[in-house]
């Protein structure tokens, strides 16, 4: 009996029946993007689950804290762009921010008529916090990796995200 993961084992059985079949059949892209999937559905489960649900947070909310928190005061529009979020998720996401007193939108210094969403005191709090047991939790996911490992995955990744299919904002 194997010692691998549901996911894992599944994930090869699938790449090897895959690897047997005509093109379109890519079992080499399937096992990537597989892989990725799970990745990012495990991670975003357990940051959640374990550090920003206790907290009152969602991990989309906590990403918005920390961008605010490393921006300083941000424009919606702005967030939504580099957070890949609609503008609607980012004013529904604000509006919780606001109700639990970390963030408030202030008419913006350089524009009038344009808002700015910006962090309160509070919400400082809750980000550093959140973001020191955030980053300790992604030091044991990516511990099985060395750090010439982790800067060489995050390179291809990142050549990845920039080779994007156009389509794809």
């Amino acid at each position: 009996m194997s010692t691998l993961p549901a996911d894992l084992l599944y994930g090869a059985y699938a790449r090897e029946r895959l690897a047997t079949m005509p093109p379109p059949a890519d079992a080499e892209a399937f096992a990537l993007a597989y892989h990725l999937l799970q990745l990012a559905s495990l991670l975003v489960t357990d940051l959640e689950t374990r550090i920003h649900r206790p907290r009152g947070l969602t991990l989309a909310g906590f990403r918005l804290l920390f961008k605010l928190w490393l921006l300083g005061p941000t424009q919606p529009v702005r967030l939504a762009e580099i957070s890949a979020m609609s503008r609607s998720a980012v004013t529904n996401a604000v509006n919780t921010l606001e109700r639990g007193g970390l963030a408030e939108r202030r008419p913006s210094p350089a524009d009038r008529r344009a808002v700015v969403v910006v962090l309160t005191a509070a919400g400082e709090t809750a980000v550093r916090e959140a973001f020191a047991e955030q980053a300790r939790r992604e030091q044991e996911w990516f511990a099985a990796l060395g750090e010439a490992e982790r800067e060489q995955l995050t390179g291809l990744l990142t050549r990845i995200l920039r080779a994007r299919p156009a389509d794809v904002p």
